[in-house]
């Protein structure tokens, strides 16, 4: 019990640095890169609680920061456990310049693998020297897991918990990964990857397996930016099972959804026929008005046409 309790607590740690990861200086081509890896292997009898909570940040070009990958995962009960667990996070940034232009290419992934059994037995502990060493703590705790992973852009959460159960002999895979590529043309295209595989034998328990899948129409304004767009509103994709009693189950969920944008630039000669001699000649987002009218500074910088094409699929079995 205390060397789960003594992971859970390290892990917590070493999660809870990704707040410095959130800050505003991280900007579109200086980007950061980050590995973290998690590994254990327990075996025991008594009681037991673990906890694990990731979230990375999406690899953004607008706003640094913003919630991108995240996985959450929960179990406690008394009994014996064997547990086996990988999990592996990275951050990945690159920047390639292409003359004029530079190319930025950047990732953020969560995978992880578990193979756990769980029976359930009361068990009584005398614990230290006092009191409790007189009079033995009773624990006595029914089976409960639950794992959730989410993927902020593409708009997928896909959920699985056991609760109650007698025994739970499960081995599950998840993978969240969000995946972005931009050249200065400027041509922004990526895909979320969600991804999370079951294979698992339930005695005398309560099984919730569920997805959800929002509209990716709004693939560049993401589910937290436009609530209207968020899966847990108006989902397009809806799956919500519940199972009581003793099962064997069998689940393989995938979603990916590509998406690309182009944004189609002003011609700066055109823009700036008057002459400015202090504005950048190159970017498509630099206001002319200011230059061409005098203390037009309050005007709206020049609108910026585009088209997108969002595109999904997934296969559920």
């Amino acid at each position: 019990m205390l060397a789960i309790l003594a992971l859970s607590f390290l892990m917590g740690m070493a999660i809870a640095t990704s707040d410095y990861f959130n800050s505003d200086s991280i900007k579109r081509g200086a980007g950061y890169n980050m590995t973290f890896d998690f590994e254990q292997s327990v075996q025991g009898s008594g009681y037991f609680m673990t906890y694990r909570y990731i979230q990375l940040p999406t690899p953004d070009t607008g706003s640094p920061g913003q919630k991108g990958p995240m996985y959450k995962d929960y179990a406690h009960g008394s009994g014996t456990i064997e547990n086996e667990m990988i999990i592996n996070a990275d951050i990945v940034n690159y920047v390639k310049k292409d003359g004029c232009y530079q190319e930025w290419e950047a990732y953020s992934c969560i995978s992880a693998r578990e193979d756990n059994s769980m029976v359930y037995s009361p068990m009584r502990m005398a614990i230290g020297n006092g009191y409790y060493a007189r009079n033995p703590i009773l624990y006595d705790s029914l089976l409960k897991e639950k794992t959730v992973i989410k993927n902020y852009r593409p708009v997928t959460m896909m959920h699985h918990q056991v609760e109650y159960a007698k025994a739970v002999d499960k081995e599950i895979e998840i993978l969240v990964k969000d995946k972005q590529y931009v050249y200065d043309d400027p041509i922004y295209q990526g895909v979320g990857y969600t991804w999370m595989k079951i294979s698992e034998d339930v005695t005398d328990g309560m099984v919730d397996i569920g997805v959800l899948q929002g509209d990716p129409n709004n693939m560049n304004d993401t589910g937290y930016d436009v609530p209207e767009s968020t899966a847990w509103r108006r989902p397009m994709i809806e799956i919500d099972e519940h199972y009581v009693g003793t099962f064997t189950i069998e689940k393989n969920m995938t979603l990916e959804v590509p998406y690309k944008h182009v944004i189609v630039p002003k011609d700066w000669l055109s823009c700036c026929f008057g002459g400015c001699d202090t504005m950048e000649p190159c970017g498509t987002y630099n206001p002319c008005e200011p230059c061409i009218f005098p203390g037009a500074e309050s005007k709206a910088a020049p609108t910026e046409s585009s088209y997108f094409e969002p595109a999904m699929n997934g296969y559920i079995s």
